[in-house]
C-alpha cells in the first residue's frame, strides 16, 4: 500500500545508520593501508569519528523519548560525520587516501549529513 512507513524497532534499521556502519567499515579497511606513522593520528582519528556516528546514531534513537536530548545526540552525529569529512581530506592530501575514494568517501557523507539534518529538523517523524 502507497504511504505506509515500515516500523523501525531499532537504530540499525535506520537508513542512515546502515550508510554510516558500511562506510565506517570502509574507512576501517583503507586505514590499514596507511603510514604506520599515522596509526595514531590520523588513522584513529578517522576511524573514532566515523564510528562515532553511529554510536551517537544508537544514543539518539535511545533518546527519542526526549526531543531535546535526541536533537543533542544527532547534533554530535553531524559534527563527527564532518570530521570525519576532514580527516578523509587530510588522508588526501597526505597522499595516504586515492582521491577517487575520498570522492566516494565525500558522497557518502554527504548523503549521511543529509539524512541527519532531515531528522534534526523533522523530529516529529521519528521520536515517541
Amino acid at each position: 500500500m502507497m504511504g505506509e512507513r515500515k516500523v523501525i524497532r531499532r537504530h540499525t534499521e535506520l537508513e542512515v545508520y546502515k550508510k554510516a556502519f558500511a562506510v565506517a567499515m570502509r574507512i576501517f579497511e583503507e586505514t590499514k593501508r596507511f603510514p604506520t606513522e599515522e596509526r595514531y593520528a590520523m588513522v584513529d582519528q578517522m576511524r573514532c569519528s566515523s564510528r562515532s556516528v553511529c554510536a551517537n546514531l544508537a544514543e539518539a534513537w535511545r533518546k527519542r523519548r526526549y526531543e531535546a536530548a535526541s536533537l543533542s545526540k544527532l547534533s554530535d552525529c553531524e559534527a563527527e560525520a564532518a570530521e570525519t569529512h576532514t580527516w578523509v581530506h587530510c588522508a588526501v592530501e597526505c597522499g595516504d587516501l586515492p582521491r577517487e575514494t575520498a570522492a566516494t568517501f565525500y558522497g557518502e557523507y554527504d548523503a549521511i549529513l543529509g539524512m541527519l539534518i532531515h531528522m534534526i529538523t523533522h523530529p516529529q517523524d521519528w521520536t515517541v
